[in-house]
């Protein structure tokens, strides 16, 4: 998915390079990461909402999971993944470049310890849904098992079986994939997952993939623990 946002934030369907978004000298002071920006267009699809904004004079797009928005209102985000040549297939366009943000907020944004040192762990903006109730693959371990054990399958290709509760696609060419099967290790009940594949939203799945411990992709996004490179199981 910090992520995701991530996030946040790996193309099917683009081609381009990936970038940290530059900060204007202008920002707070009290959190230099800050970004203010101004609100000019709205564009909603199925998955993101994109949004036209002014930041420090300068008009540019920015992307942010769907979400009510509003020409005219001010919005403040930090970490953002700069893409160029974006192409949205469900719009059918191609951003010439655009900024994918974790988060906006309507409040200022405190600074706080780890966005002045660099790297926090993403944690996804989930609940843990209720009624979820997935048995395991056959061969395969629970999002508890993988969590708890976490150091014996670093490195490994596994099996998991869960439900979509959460889908990103089409970022940093991949899709971005959160699943939880009703099981957990502490606070640890969502496992994101990237992978070439298409799923739906509430599509109970298996996925076969590696397991990565904390993953560093910079810009923000660093997980404590992912599946990567995963493909469905029929």
């Amino acid at each position: 998915m910090r992520s995701l946002f991530v996030i946040l934030v790996l193309l099917v369907g683009f081609s381009g390079c990936v970038k940290k978004n530059k900060v204007p000298t202008a920002q707070s002071m009290a959190n230099a990461a800050m970004h203010e920006v101004k609100v000019v267009e709205v564009v909603q699809t199925s998955q993101y909402t994109y949004l036209k904004v002014s930041d420090s004079g300068a008009e540019n797009w920015i992307a942010v999971t769907s979400q009510e928005a509003a020409v005219g209102e001010t919005y403040y985000y930090e970490e953002a993944l700069e893409m160029k040549n974006f192409k949205s297939k469900e719009l059918d366009r191609t951003f010439e470049t655009i900024y994918f943000v974790q988060g906006i907020s309507k409040q200022p944004i405190a600074a706080t310890p780890e966005t002045q040192m660099g790297n926090k762990p993403v944690k996804p903006a989930l609940t843990q849904k209720e009624g979820i109730s997935v048995s395991p693959a056959e061969g395969g371990v629970t999002i508890a098992q993988l969590f708890a054990s976490r150091n014996d399958y670093s490195g490994k290709k596994i099996k998991i079986k869960g439900q979509v509760v959460k889908i990103n696609e089409e970022v940093m060419g991949k899709n971005w994939i959160h699943i939880q099967d009703g099981t957990k290790d502490g606070e640890n009940f969502d496992l994101t997952v990237t992978t070439l594949d298409k799923v739906m939203m509430d599509q109970i799945v298996t996925f076969e993939g590696t397991i990565s411990l904390k993953k560093d992709f910079g810009y923000g996004y660093f997980y404590e623990l992912i599946m990567e490179d995963a493909k469905l199981v029929k």
